[in-house]
């Protein structure tokens, strides 16, 4: 013990001796020394320094279920030229309040629109080549605007095809062919659903152009309304008519004739206190049946009479439009398209595909209704006023809030809009302007 003790002591005194000798050597050296000889160490200690080794990132799951990493899928290119295609037409429904309108749009947009998701399914179940429509001959009945529904929409395009075109001319093939209204429901939101798909549309049919009417419902509460002078005003619509104040004027579709014609417009009662504009028509223009409600409401509230609609026909007397607010977007749904006879094919309502889509949109109803039920005990349980608006006038817009007035303005005495040749004409000159400046640009 004695001896390793020593030799530990003697270890020691050596160790110190040689850091004392150490400190001699630098305190005779220069700063420019001291600096030159710390670089060298720095650079020696990042020479032999390695980078840690990568860890594998694996999740929580894995680690429970005992999984190893999955590893990244490689995508297999479809190749589309190696399979038949057939023109058909689809049938769906949507709810669309959670959606920023119908039609895919050029720039984003704050919500998914219902084409997009429909495009979107059609592109992920390999049915359509790109996200594109316009490779495969798309088009569509009616845009609907945001918050609008429609129960029986209708899209054409071209899609793949499990049979030859001679097979697929055979109705008996049918059983063999894609099962397009299944695939495309099992990829859609519960609130867009596809219900039937026809095979073989009429030669040159456009879902577009063949459309022979659309039909339309707004849904609104009477609630302060008189029925039967909404009623009256509505028969007014009736018949071909310049329809210039009773849509939003849009510059860019440099539209000049605004002659559209009403084959059916009625009140009806639905229920309860619920009741509907039933609107039925060769076409519409942007925002219209929006627009002939919002009269509407302010005949049937006693603010306008009546003639007020014809007023509004009449371009001599109103050649622009005056500025009001248009009704709600939620209460109005695309109701039905009519088109020449067609053979539309809807899934086995009693297989078991059918039976589970048709379970979820019972859930979507079952979930709308309890929320309904909810918010009704919450109004109860809220205090509320009876008292009316003194001298101020809420104008019904259809979504229960209104706007409210001080003093309300009669419709033929308002501010009004810019005349339609203006505002075609304002667009097709910046549409120009755009044009040039993209010239230069591309020139420079």
């Amino acid at each position: 013990m004695n001896f390793i003790f020593s030799i530990f002591k003697s270890g020691n005194k050596s160790t110190a001796s040689s850091s004392n000798l150490e400190r001699g050597k630098y305190a005779q050296w220069t700063k420019e020394q001291l600096i030159k000889r710390i670089s060298e160490l720095e650079s020696s200690s990042a020479a032999d320094s390695t980078p840690p080794k990568r860890r594998k990132v694996v999740s929580e799951t894995q680690v429970y279920q005992g999984q190893p990493p999955k590893k990244a899928k490689r995508v297999r290119q479809f190749d589309f030229s190696q399979h038949s295609t057939r023109f058909v037409a689809l049938r769906f429904a949507y709810l669309g309040w959670n959606y920023n309108g119908l039609a895919i749009q050029n720039e984003p947009t704050p919500l998914p629109t219902i084409e997009g998701k429909i495009l979107e399914a059609l592109h992920i179940s390999r049915l359509v080549p790109s996200m594109n429509p316009r490779e495969y001959q798309f088009s569509r009945c009616g845009r609907t605007d945001k918050g609008v529904s429609a129960m029986n929409q209708v899209i054409s395009l071209r899609v793949r095809s499990n049979l030859t075109p001679e097979e697929q001319l055979d109705p008996a093939n049918d059983r063999r062919e894609i099962k397009y209204v299944h695939i495309l429901n099992q990829l859609l939101p519960d609130d867009i659903r596809v219900s039937a798909v026809c095979l073989r549309p009429p030669e040159g049919f456009d879902a577009r152009f063949s459309c022979e009417s659309r039909h339309y419902k707004y849904l609104f509460s009477n609630d302060g309304l008189d029925i039967s002078r909404m009623q009256e005003g509505a028969t007014l619509f009736l018949g071909e008519h310049d329809f210039r104040n009773f849509c939003k004027l849009d510059g860019s579709k440099q539209i000049t004739n605004y002659k559209r014609s009403v084959i059916s417009a009625k009140i009806l009662h639905i229920r309860d206190d619920l009741y509907c504009l039933d609107l039925v028509g060769s076409a519409f223009l942007w925002h219209q049946v929006r627009c002939m409600m919002a009269h509407l409401f302010l005949i049937g509230q006693g603010l306008e009479e009546p003639s007020l609609i014809n007023d509004m026909f009449d371009i001599v007397k109103t050649p622009q439009k005056p500025i009001y607010d248009m009704a709600s977007d939620i209460p109005l749904l695309l109701y039905d398209c009519k088109f020449p006879e067609m053979e539309w094919l809807e899934s086995n309502l009693d297989d078991y595909s059918s039976i589970k889509y048709g379970k979820a949109v019972s859930a979507l109803a079952l979930n709308y209704q309890l929320r309904a039920a909810v918010v009704d005990i919450f109004k109860t349980v809220l205090p509320t006023s009876e008292a009316n608006l003194f001298s101020k006038t809420r104008i019904n817009v259809g979504d229960g809030k209104g706007r409210v007035v001080t003093n309300y303005q009669k419709m033929m005495d308002r501010d009004v809009m810019a005349p339609v040749e203006v505002v075609n004409k304002k667009y097709s000159e910046k549409k120009k302007q755009r044009k040039k400046k993209k010239a230069l640009e591309q020139s420079v």
